[in-house]
C-alpha cells in the first residue's frame, strides 16, 4: 500500500445501491476499501427527492459523523425525527439506531466512520410507513 491513494468517487466506486435495486432513488458510495483507508471509513449517499431510505442501522461502536453536502431531509435517530439542512452535521454514536429521509429537493451525505466498522446491524422497514 501507497502513502496516498486518489479515487474518483463517482468514476472509481461502485454504487452498492445498485446491487440492492435501490438506485436510481438511493446512490451509496463506500470509499473505505478503495482508498486503503484504515481505522475508518467514508461513503457519499445520495437520496432521489422525498424518498426514505427503506432501512436503518446501527453499529456496536463504530461511531459516525454525518455532513448534509446539499439539499435537506429528516434523520430518525432511535425514533426521534429531526429535520436536516445543507450544512448541518450529526454525530451519531454507534449503538444508535440511524435512518435517512430526504425533502423535496432529495439530499447529499458524507459519512464519515471512526473505528474499524464492519459491526453493521441493518433494521429493516425502519420507517414503518411514515
Amino acid at each position: 500500500m501507497s502513502d496516498w491513494t486518489i479515487r474518483n468517487l463517482k468514476d472509481d466506486v461502485e454504487n452498492s445501491a445498485e446491487r440492492f435495486g435501490l438506485a436510481p432513488d438511493l446512490e451509496a458510495r463506500f470509499g473505505r476499501k478503495a482508498l486503503e483507508v484504515e481505522g475508518g471509513g467514508f461513503s457519499y449517499q445520495r437520496l432521489a427527492p422525498n424518498f426514505s431510505a427503506p432501512f436503518g442501522h446501527r453499529h456496536a461502536a463504530h461511531e459516525e459523523v454525518y455532513l448534509v453536502l446539499s439539499g435537506s431531509g429528516r434523520v430518525k435517530l432511535e425514533g426521534e425525527e429531526r429535520e436536516l439542512r445543507q450544512w448541518d452535521a450529526l454525530r451519531v454514536s454507534g449503538p444508535v439506531a440511524r435512518g435517512f429521509a430526504a425533502g423535496p429537493d432529495g439530499m447529499e451525505l458524507l459519512a464519515i466512520g471512526f473505528g474499524e466498522g464492519g459491526d453493521s446491524e441493518m433494521l429493516d422497514d425502519y420507517w414503518g410507513g411514515s
